[in-house]
């Protein structure tokens, strides 16, 4: 399998892949001009509450990126794939969901190369839209625009660091449009050519109470590059706020082509 997934890089490959996963930092980088990737992963997101309450989902979260120049591209995200399971203790209840989640439309723009002799960070901007696309169950309420902005600091020792901030408009059934900030910094480590980890704090919604609560974890994550343009990782993330799902833990592949 590690051999199949070898000779589907291109041999022309000039630079490493850089990913936007694991970590909920985006990366600064673009894939280049007339490349594309495919970032694809398995995750599972669990919560428990003091009542006996249990909730469970699986998705497919899948990120499709598309080089249009040097400096910008084009993506397609979303969650895929998803299935949920709700249990509850008094009345004892579960209650199963399958289907699809909405898709999101997006550009990126690296906007400056970073410069370690000088601490100048990359930077990049993010533009999406989420569309309600998914299935009944998964389904956001119309269209969900979001801004963000990315940037990296490569520092000595093979370390870096990350920070993106942001805003997101969504829908409340109930008070109709809000928005909700977005904060996060990871700090990585190269250990080797091929491997890496990080840990991480992810602000990945900040709201009242009222439009659902701050979604706030930790994480910890790493990366393994099985050739210049196919890359394999693992994260697990901890709920830090009540709103927050206990538990998360994920696995990717992604492949530059």
């Amino acid at each position: 399998m590690v051999a199949l997934l070898c000779c589907l890089a291109p041999a022309h490959a000039d630079e490493g892949i850089s990913t936007d996963r694991p970590d909920f930092v985006e990366s600064s980088q673009v894939v280049g001009k007339g490349r594309f990737q495919v970032e694809w992963g398995l995750a599972r997101e669990r919560s428990d509450d003091a009542s006996g309450a249990r909730l469970r989902i699986d998705s497919t979260p899948t990120l499709l990126r598309l080089g249009v120049s040097d400096t910008l591209e084009l993506r397609i995200e979303t969650d895929g794939y998803q299935r949920s399971r709700s249990e509850t203790m008094a009345p004892s209840r579960v209650t199963r969901e399958r289907g699809f989640a909405d898709t999101s439309l997006g550009v990126k723009w690296h906007m400056q190369d970073g410069d370690e002799a000088t601490g100048r960070p990359a930077i990049a901007w993010l533009l999406h839209v989420d569309v309600d696309t998914g299935s009944a169950a998964f389904r956001g309420d119309g269209l969900r625009p979001s801004l963000r902005v990315v940037g990296e600091w490569d520092l000595d020792g093979a370390m870096s660091v990350g920070a993106m901030g942001g805003v997101a408009v969504d829908r409340d059934p109930d008070s109709g449009r809000f928005a909700a900030g977005i904060l996060a910094v990871t700090a990585g480590k190269s250990w080797t050519d091929r491997f890496r980890t990080f840990v991480e704090m992810a602000g990945r919604q900040l709201a009242s109470t009222r439009h659902g609560g701050s979604v706030v974890s930790f994480d910890v994550g790493t990366a393994y590059l099985l050739s210049p343009t196919v890359q394999v990782d693992a994260v697990v993330s901890r709920g830090i706020t009540h709103t927050s799902p206990d538990w998360e833990f994920g696995a990717g592949l992604s492949i530059r082509f």
